[in-house]
């Protein structure tokens, strides 16, 4: 059984609120969970998280999302989570607009095909 630490919606339309949860990874995201590790507000950008049942679980072998995982960077609890070698420096935080690649230098202009449909 793949165990996942991830967040679970339970807030009302518009209004998002979202549980941290333990669940089995075949569970549905609002559905069935191990148990309850804090909760997250992204209106207010509020973090509550138990961290020792946090440790606990990720010792476990528990993998948090990616989402949780920079919540957990936020309560400075990224180190046991990612381990040491790895860099989510480059990983936006939460909220921040997502970076946006250059533009792709247009290809030559090359003459379309005729696709052999009825004109």
């Amino acid at each position: 059984m793949a165990v996942h630490i991830r967040l679970a919606r339970a807030g009302t339309k518009k209004t998002p609120f979202y549980r941290i949860v333990v669940a089995d990874q075949r569970s549905p995201r609002g559905g069935r969970f191990i148990e309850r590790l804090g909760t997250y507000d992204p209106r207010r950008t509020e973090i509550r998280l138990n961290s020792a049942r946090a440790h606990l679980w990720i010792s476990k072998g528990a993998q948090p999302s990616h989402t949780v995982s920079l919540l957990l960077k936020r309560k400075d609890i990224v180190e046991t989570v990612a381990g040491p070698g790895a860099d989510l420096s480059a990983t936006p935080a939460l909220g921040a607009p997502a970076p946006v690649a250059p533009a792709a230098a247009p290809a030559a202009a090359e003459p379309k095909k005729a696709r052999g449909g009825k004109k």
